[in-house]
């Protein structure tokens, strides 16, 4: 069985459950624990990747190169990556983590749309940057067209390509045939990013594994958006026991969360995500977990059930930027229940 390379997203994906008030003490002391424990790639910066500190997306404590600059301080061995979504971040600010310390560049665009990642890619790669493509909210499309775009992506330089299950919807065997699609018709490794919303990310991450992807998304004890990411805790203990190599130490990973972020999320009162029936529902519906503010304010203001709400949602393939779609589909509900 081939290494898997674990790439922990606490400092990054963990941004949305901390609503992206992680200051440059917090991201040093984590991220030289994931370095102690063999992380092969820590991701830092704002939920939504550089660029992503605003009204809209939510304003971070600090800014990205202060994130940049916090992990770099201390890493010598793991690679530091940011995370970049064309339409938010831009090439320069990409060249500026570079600078500062950033040498793995993410680049994510929705399922449908490789193609604007094109300049982004390429950028990364001439700076030497080790460059990961990934597609998001991948429950929302085919295989057909997830190979499609993914084969674009690697035909721009990208070395990895990530399935992302952005909503947590992927049951695993649907990860399974998305998976095998992409080794039978890429050049390059395949990763899986999992959230948590229907209990399946260490399910659906052991899935993608055995069908040969050999780069995982995980975070300390699950810490991110909705009811969180794969725990890396929970993954190397399974892969462990399955005798699949990491590079990763258990018990140094275990202290990691109970030492240094447990502390941490103490002391700012904030909690580990966890299973909710909001949470559920996000999963069954496949939709982003920013939706759900607003639905419930939605649902409250013309009195329908969120529920449905958020079905709906899932139904027209709503994605983040269609956050107005909220409303209308509330007050349609609500008029549909009166004729």
């Amino acid at each position: 069985m081939k290494t898997v390379y674990i790439k922990d997203t606490t400092l990054r994906d963990g941004s949305h459950a901390i609503s992206h008030q992680f200051m440059p003490k917090d991201i040093s002391e984590i991220a030289l624990s994931l370095e102690d424990a063999g992380a092969d790639i820590i991701s830092v910066g704002h939920g939504d990747g550089l660029g992503g500190s605003s009204l809209q997306y939510g304003l971070g404590a600090i800014t990205d190169l202060q994130y940049v600059n916090a992990a770099a301080s201390v890493l010598n061995k793991a690679k530091l990556q940011v995370l970049l979504l064309p339409g938010i971040g831009t090439i320069n600010d990409l060249k500026l983590a570079k600078k500062h310390g950033a040498n793995v560049a993410g680049i994510s665009t929705h399922i449908t749309e490789a193609d604007i990642a094109e300049q982004h890619i390429k950028v990364a790669r001439d700076m030497g940057m080790f460059t990961i493509g990934y597609l998001i909210m991948c429950h929302m499309e085919s295989t057909e067209k997830l190979t499609e775009q993914a084969l674009l992506m690697e035909s721009y330089g990208a070395e990895v390509i990530y399935i992302t299950d952005s909503a947590g919807a992927f049951l695993p065997h649907e990860v399974k045939q998305r998976v095998c699609a992409l080794k039978n018709n890429l050049s390059i490794p395949v990763g899986f990013h999992a959230h948590n919303n229907l209990g399946l990310a260490i399910a659906n991450s052991l899935v993608a594994i055995k069908e040969g992807a050999t780069y995982i998304d995980s975070s300390l004890m699950g810490f991110g958006a909705g009811a969180g990411n794969c725990s890396t805790e929970m993954l190397l203990a399974v892969l462990k026991k399955m005798e699949i190599p990491t590079n990763m130490d258990l018990y140094k990973t275990i202290d990691a969360g109970n030492q240094v972020l447990l502390p941490l999320l103490k002391e700012k009162g904030v909690s580990l995500p966890r299973f909710t029936s909001d949470t559920l529902m996000l999963g069954y519906a496949g939709v982003y977990s920013s939706f759900l503010i607003h639905v419930k304010k939605a649902a409250e203001q013309f009195d329908v059930d969120s529920r449905d709400v958020l079905v709906e949602l899932g139904n027209r393939k709503a994605v983040g930027g269609q956050e107005d779609w909220i409303i209308q589909v509330a007050h349609e509900i609500s008029l549909n229940s009166l004729s």
